[in-house]
């Protein structure tokens, strides 16, 4: 994700060693109707930035001829410009509208010359838009084009998860240059049964142009290539999409991006044994499928351990080593790429990462009412130290702690603020902290899961008699429910605090007990430094 090129140009000692390197940062997943254990689709986004989210809801309207909006997305509600207002537009939670249709985004840059700085709509703006005016993700992928066209596209490359409660589709777009509106676009349909990935890389190479069941795609994506010169239709090699727009990734790209789509799938599909060698830069290596069959369905739970991941159990787990620190911490600062000694390194880039804004999954269900299928699971900061909320797409408010703050000013206020103190508190101490927020994570969770079968008993019984109070129903139950864990997570920072505090841990009794280091840890201060902290056993005190 990202707003602005500034950040990502700075990095150009990291840009020159992974060609198109995008360093916004976001993770999605991909659900199938038939890929998921109680036959729902699924999308998962984390948008990871250094941003303070505002939850966005607007509601549905219905709207005069000529009638102009500003085009505003989520991120920091820069306004471009203006754009047409449809007849009627539908309520969008986020991303995710009142039809259940959802969409998730990661950003790979591609060709700067193909960025149009003059467009009105950037990719987060476009995917309001097209959710106001969709009733299907096919609706929603055709709009996003003919938005696009109308008001020009002024992001560079992304990649969007866009599902309804049928189907879920893999769009790759970018833009067609500097003062030219439209886009260049691929979009294929996730096959029942199946599961993708995206996480800051294109994906879409070859694609099937003779089934629009499918596969949807610019009518130029081609020719379009043959005239920037990105394609030679006589080289014998058939059209890749991510090979036009993209290139070849350098060896920076495929360690932090295609690294976390081996892990969705070595983690989804165990049995299929995804090779290490593709991200590792190995010569010759086979870049991971477009889609794969997890070996058992995934559940609702399965989808959300997808998203806080640090490669627990592999060699690059970052809990492990010197690098992780005493307390096993799987953070690393920014900036991913270092230098010492004129060599250049790489840390990890995993999905679970400090810098997300808020992380959602989006689940719709066909065989529920709309209001009451949709739901938009959605968590504040880093996932790993989070709570998933349910927010029904039904609901006409949004919790106040979700839409308050901002990035420059600490606020108890603020739900982001308050997520932060969790997570920013914990990490340094990571395996002592983890327990007592897993514990009150687990517990809220399972708490939602649990209640979800009788709130959606209750709404049922009201969708077929009162809508209105279906809506009032929904409304209050989130909102409160929102509020309450914002209350529940400024306790824990407490707790938190007061257990751990000047590198004490307080026991049952509220006594302070020396932490300490782990053995491992102290034996590698010890080799470091075998002499400095020795004491000779005749000097020791009695």
């Amino acid at each position: 994700m990202k707003k602005n090129l500034s950040p990502f140009l700075a990095c150009i000692l990291s840009c020159l060693l992974a060609g198109n390197l995008a360093f916004g940062d976001c993770t999605s997943v991909l659900v199938s109707k038939g890929a998921s254990a109680d036959g729902s689709v699924m999308t998962t986004y984390s948008a990871d930035a250094e941003f303070h989210p505002h939850l966005l809801y607007i509601p549905a309207g219905d709207h005069t001829a000529g009638e102009l909006v500003d085009a505003i997305g989520w991120e920091n509600y820069e306004i471009r410009g203006q754009i047409r207002q449809a007849a009627h537009t539908f309520a969008v939670l986020n991303t995710m509208n009142e039809y259940q249709v959802g969409v998730g985004e990661t950003t790979w840059g591609g060709r700067r010359e193909l960025r149009n700085p003059d467009g009105i709509l950037d990719y987060d703006a476009l995917i309001v838009a097209a959710l106001q005016r969709s009733k299907t993700a096919r609706e929603a992928i055709l709009e996003m084009a003919k938005l696009a066209a109308e008001y020009g596209y002024g992001s560079s490359g992304e990649s969007f998860s866009v599902s309804d409660p049928s189907e879920v589709w893999f769009m790759e777009l970018i833009g067609r240059g500097p003062g030219v509106k439209g886009i260049i676009f691929v979009a294929r349909r996730v096959p029942d049964g199946y599961i993708s990935c995206h996480a800051n890389m294109p994906r879409i190479t070859t694609f099937p142009m003779d089934d629009p069941e499918n596969c949807l795609y610019s009518e130029d994506v081609i020719d379009f290539a043959v005239e920037k010169g990105y394609y030679d239709p006589e080289s014998g090699k058939p059209f890749s999409f991510c090979d036009a727009y993209y290139g070849k990734p350098g060896l920076t790209s495929l360690r932090v991006c295609a690294a976390r789509v081996w892990s969705v799938y070595r983690r989804a599909a165990p049995s299929q044994n995804f090779s290490p060698n593709y991200h590792r830069g190995v010569e010759g290596a086979e870049d991971y499928p477009l889609f794969i069959k997890p070996d058992k369905k995934l559940t609702l739970q399965d989808v959300m351990a997808l998203m806080r991941d640090h490669y627990e159990g592999t060699p690059f787990d970052m809990t492990r080593g010197v690098d992780a620190g005493p307390f096993n911490s799987p953070y690393r600062w920014r900036d991913l790429t270092w230098e010492v000694d004129e060599q250049i390194y790489c840390w990890e880039r995993p999905i679970s990462t400090q810098q997300t804004g808020f992380t959602q999954v989006t689940q719709a269900r066909s065989w529920l009412p709309n209001h009451v299928g949709g739901i938009y699971w959605y968590g504040i900061d880093d996932a790993y130290f989070s709570c998933f909320i349910p927010l029904y797409v039904g609901i006409t408010d949004v919790p106040k702690s979700f839409v308050v703050g901002d990035l420059q000013k600490f606020s108890w206020e603020s739900a982001w603020w308050v997520f932060n103190f969790v997570a920013n508190y914990s990490y340094p101490i990571y395996s002592r902290a983890l327990p007592d927020v897993q514990k009150v994570q687990q517990e809220l969770e399972g708490m939602f899961f649990e209640l979800q079968p009788l709130i959606e008993k209750h709404a049922l019984e009201l969708a077929g008699s009162d809508p209105e109070a279906l809506q009032s129903f929904l409304t209050s139950y989130c909102v409160n429910t929102g509020e309450a864990v914002t209350q529940r997570w400024r306790e824990l920072g407490a707790y938190l605090l007061t257990k751990f505090n000047d590198g004490y841990v307080k026991d049952g009794m509220g006594r302070p007990r020396g932490i300490g280091y782990p053995e491992e840890w102290l034996r590698r201060v010890i080799g470091e430094n075998p002499d400095q902290f020795k004491i000779p056993q005749q000097e020791e005190d009695h």
